[in-house]
Parts: C-alpha cells; sequence; structure tokens
C-alpha cells in the first residue's frame, strides 16, 4: 500500500481516537525515523519514552528474533526462564520482594490499585480511599482513570471508581491533613509526564513516606515515564531518597514491545492470593527476552552516568537559549519539558516539519524523551531546531 492508501484506510477502519499527521514511518535506526517519502527524523519521542534503545538496537533485535524461534506464548499456567530471569533482576536492583507481570502502564496501575484496596481491608472494611494528585496520570482503564486528573480524560466516562480523592500536587500540608486511617494508598509519579514534565520535590515526597507510615497506607510510586534510566539513575524515586511499596513500570522496559510490571514488598505481596489477579499474555518468554536485554543495558554505571551528563546538557542548552516565549526548563535525565507563554502543539509540528520530533505535556509544554542513546550532536540539532520554530512564532 503507498502512502495515502494507508492514510485512507486507517480512516476507514481504524477507531479514531488519535489526530496523527499524514506521515508513513517504514523504518527506525538508532535515533532516526524514515518515512514512506525518504524523509529523515531525529526522534526526540522515542515512542513516549518507550525506546530507550533507540530504533532496531542490533542486541535487542537479535534477542526477540531468537526468542522468536523458540517460544513466544505459553500463558502463566506454565513457567518460563525470560520471565524468571527478568523477576530475578528487578528485585534484586530495587526496593522489592516480588513483581507482577502485565502489559502496560495503565495495567500496572490497576494491579497496584487492586492490591493496594486488598491490603488496606486486612486493617478494616473501610480502609479503601484512594489520594492522587493534580497533573496525575496513570492510565486510561477505568481504575487508572479515576486516579488521573485531567477532567478531558475522566468525565466522557463518570461515574468512575468510587473512593478517590484529588490534592494539589506538592502541597505537604494538604496531603498531610487528607491522608487518615481510612487511606489504603496514596499514588504519585516521582516525575509527572503527561501533566507538564512536573518534579516532585524531595520535601513532598519524604513527607507522603512518613505520613503514609503513620497511618498504614501504601506509597505507590508510578514510574511508567520515569523509571528504568530516564532521569539518569535506575529508579526515578532515587532521585529523592524515598523508597515506596508499590512502584509500577512499562514504557521501556521491553523497549517496544508490551510490557508493564508492578513491583511491591513482602507486606503487599504476602496478601495477595492465586486467583486474586493475572493476566493471559503477560510475562510472555518474547517479551521477557527482549526486557531482559533492555535492562541490562541501561543498569550499567557507565550508561546512567551518560544519561545524567546529556540530561544535563540538554536542560543547559534550553535554558541558555534566552528566549522570552520560555517560561521555565524543568525535568530530570532525559525526560525535561520546556514550558512557554505560548501553545505548544504549533512548535511540535514546525519542528516535526524541520525534520525532529518533540511531544506536548499539555497545552503549554513541549516534552523532549529521546532514546537513553542520545549524544550532544543530536541534542545540538534538537534545540537548534526547536529555536528556530519559536523564533518564527508559527
Amino acid at each position: 500500500m503507498d502512502k495515502q492508501a494507508i492514510i485512507q484506510a486507517e480512516a476507514d477502519y481504524v477507531l479514531h481516537t488519535y489526530n496523527r499527521p499524514e506521515i508513513v514511518f517504514t523504518h527506525g535506526e538508532g535515533m532516526y525515523l524514515f518515512d514512506s517519502d525518504g524523509n529523515k527524523y531525529l526522534d526526540f519521542t522515542s515512542g513516549i519514552a518507550v525506546t530507550a534503545l533507540g530504533h532496531s538496537d542490533p542486541d535487542w533485535s537479535a534477542a526477540v528474533a531468537q526468542q522468536a524461534t523458540q517460544l513466544t506464548h505459553i500463558s502463566n499456567l506454565f513457567h518460563s526462564a525470560p520471565q524468571v530471569q527478568l523477576a530475578q533482576k528487578l528485585v534484586q536492583n530495587s526496593f522489592a520482594d516480588k513483581v507482577f507481570f502485565c502489559n502496560s502502564g495503565a495495567e500496572a496501575n490497576e494491579a497496584a490499585l487492586k492490591f493496594a484496596r486488598k491490603v488496606g481491608k486486612t486493617h478494616h472494611d473501610s480502609k479503601t480511599k484512594i489520594i492522587a494528585f493534580t497533573g496525575g496520570f496513570h492510565g486510561r482503564t477505568m481504575g487508572s482513570l479515576s486516579a488521573t486528573y485531567k477532567a478531558q480524560y475522566r468525565e466522557p466516562f463518570a461515574p468512575l471508581v468510587p473512593g478517590f480523592t484529588f490534592l494539589p500536587f506538592n502541597d505537604l500540608p494538604a496531603a498531610q491533613a487528607a491522608i487518615d486511617d481510612d487511606t489504603c494508598a496514596v499514588i504519585v509519579e516521582p516525575i509527572q509526564g503527561e501533566g507538564g514534565v512536573n518534579p516532585a520535590t524531595a520535601e513532598f515526597l519524604q513527607g507522603l513516606r512518613t505520613a503514609c507510615n503513620a497511618h498504614h497506607a501504601l506509597l505507590i510510586f508510578d514510574e511508567v515515564q520515569c523509571g528504568l534510566g530516564r532521569t539518569g539513575t535506575l529508579w526515578g524515586h532515587q532521585q529523592f531518597g524515598v523508597m515506596p511499596d508499590i512502584m509500577t513500570l512499562a514504557k521501556p522496559l521491553a523497549g517496544g514491545l508490551p510490557i508493564g510490571a508492578t513491583l511491591v514488598t513482602q507486606k503487599v505481596a504476602e496478601v495477595i492470593q492465586p486467583g486474586d489477579h493475572g493476566s493471559t499474555f503477560a510475562g510472555g518468554p518474547l517479551v521477557c527476552a527482549a526486557a531482559n536485554v533492555v535492562f541490562d543495558k541501561i543498569n550499567q554505571p557507565d550508561f546512567l552516568q551518560t544519561v545524567q551528563e546529556n540530561g544535563a546538557y540538554l536542560k543547559h542548552r534550553l535554558q541558555t537559549l534566552e528566549l522570552e516565549e520560555i517560561v521555565a526548563v524543568r525535568g530530570q535525565g532525559l525526560l525535561v519539558g520546556v514550558a512557554l507563554n505560548q501553545p505548544a502543539a504549533p512548535i511540535m509540528a514546525a519542528a516535526r516539519d524541520q525534520g525532529v520530533l518533540i511531544l506536548t505535556a499539555g497545552d503549554n509544554v513541549l516534552r523532549l524523551a529521546p532514546a537513553l542513546i542520545v549524544n550532544k550532536g543530536e541534542i545540538d540539532t534538537a534545540v537548534s531546531t526547536i529555536a528556530a520554530c519559536l523564533e518564527k512564532k508559527p
């Protein structure tokens, strides 16, 4: 099918839940994507923080190809080595004692919320309240949507799951006042992604930990976007010196194949029994083989140090642009938001026309989430392109 035939067939047959530009990508290599017209794009989206090793990483590709010839799916009724190997790595390199595998970030958060409700009820039946925060995004399924703040996502599907309370992000006194003996969990992103690339303060997360401890509530860190090396440390919460009871992962874990993971402490794990939760496809041999490669490559001191250095360089280059259109530059590592005094979508489109792919995070924030293999020359190209688009004021 040629480009226009593909675009027309998409309009005819695919449910219209995304507004896509008229581009058909055919292949990718490293930091670059190529379309059906032969155009080359510097990719600073990495599939919304997913392709952490870039496109077509040779080690990743070889592992997937080899596993595909051996075993792709058996369901969770049976054992497989790749799943166990991945679980062992996640546990041995985190706070957690056990892992539940699923297929996406939304599913990982659904599991976290279910587990928290069951743990809460071991204390008393009314311990079901879950606290979430303004600007938070935790997914689009009914449970995870109930913890997602944006009215545009929530209101068309009301009534949602009851028992959720929203509080101002980074407002510790408000959280301290709201967390009580009926609270089973607090869910928060250490660095908000969709909400505008807003980092939590260390004081806020530390205060949440203290309040949860005082009221026997679970602290859930949603690291679907900020976890697994994105901030320059293996886990985003390591930037703040606070440990959760539950952590959710997904986007980069299998380098582009669908996976999610909910990591839990023993006090959570001992409450969950066979039949409490499950997934047919989750943690299959193929996706876990891919995830093992991704984890092994990211979980190296030199790799993470390079992410820190390049993330600092990216922020520095943006902060020194001295353009009146830029209100703030924020984020950590290679998850960076550029807050503007104008809508961000036209700038995103203009950059795309110039061969650089970037994201938005809300109405007025550009979001940069390149693959973790990005180099300083590619950062210079992206920043220069963004500056040129801002100066033109599309």
